[in-house]
């Protein structure tokens, strides 16, 4: 696939990015803070929203983001604690409801990358109620679920989330890493150590350049108020469409 194409299909970002404190190493001194999302954009191609775990995203906020990025930028969102860790994927027709609704107008911008849902650490595998909570979801949306307990890394599991197109949430930190397993027809990663080596991001760059000629990938490092992870995904943006 040449070059072009990859470009369209790998994106890469942090999870957030308003933090003042990336001030000067990521964002120029002189970028203003509500100038930070456009500066972001014409570094990175994607971003996660975290903030849409407690809050519902406004219109208002949705139609300022697109005014401030390219046509090409994504937007993956966090799904809502009522959804993931309150109703725990029961009963939750509603909370979904709500939740899909309120990203129409990135959906309708074509700028709406996947939908995250995070589930709790405590919350152990159940196929039956995943297999459930699938139907509820628009066939149109990207849907990747992270499982924070090993209970739900199994072929049962995978297979429940490919028959839906289901993206298995490849995600590492100092304490686990999923099973790289690939479910559905993008790819979703979340790379959260505290730290990488220069050998280390080579590695994740090439692995997104080589998914990204068959597939669309997403793939986002922490967010923290130290602006390391935002140069981190720079880096591996720039070397994984080389």
């Amino acid at each position: 696939m040449n070059g072009l194409t990859n470009r369209a299909t790998i994106h890469v970002g942090t999870s957030g990015w308003g933090y003042p404190t990336w001030k000067p190493v990521f964002y120029p001194k002189e970028v203003k803070q509500k100038e930070f999302l456009r500066y972001y954009s014409s570094q990175l191609n994607a971003v996660e929203v975290n903030y849409t775990f407690r809050h519902m995203v406004s219109e208002k906020s949705v139609t300022g983001w697109l005014a401030e990025t390219a046509p090409e930028f994504r937007f993956a969102i966090k799904a809502h604690q009522t959804i993931t860790h309150i109703r725990r994927l029961k009963n939750a027709e509603e909370a979904v409801q709500r939740f899909v609704e309120s990203l129409k107008t990135l959906d309708s911008s074509g700028r709406l990358g996947p939908a995250l849902f995070q589930l709790p650490p405590n919350l152990k595998c159940d196929v039956g109620v995943l297999r459930d909570f699938l139907t509820l979801l628009p066939p149109k949306l990207k849907a990747t679920f992270e499982f924070r307990n090993a209970s739900w890394f199994s072929d049962e599991v995978y297979k429940t989330l490919g028959d839906r197109d289901a993206a298995l949430c490849i995600a590492e930190d100092e304490e686990r890493e999923t099973p790289e397993v690939q479910t559905a027809s993008f790819s979703y990663y979340r790379l959260r150590k505290p730290g990488y080596t220069p050998a280390e991001l080579e590695e994740k760059a090439a692995k997104l350049r080589q998914l990204g000629a068959e597939r669309e990938v997403y793939a986002f490092f922490k967010h923290e108020e130290d602006p390391q992870s935002a140069v981190w995904a720079v880096g591996v943006l720039k070397q994984a469409r080389t």
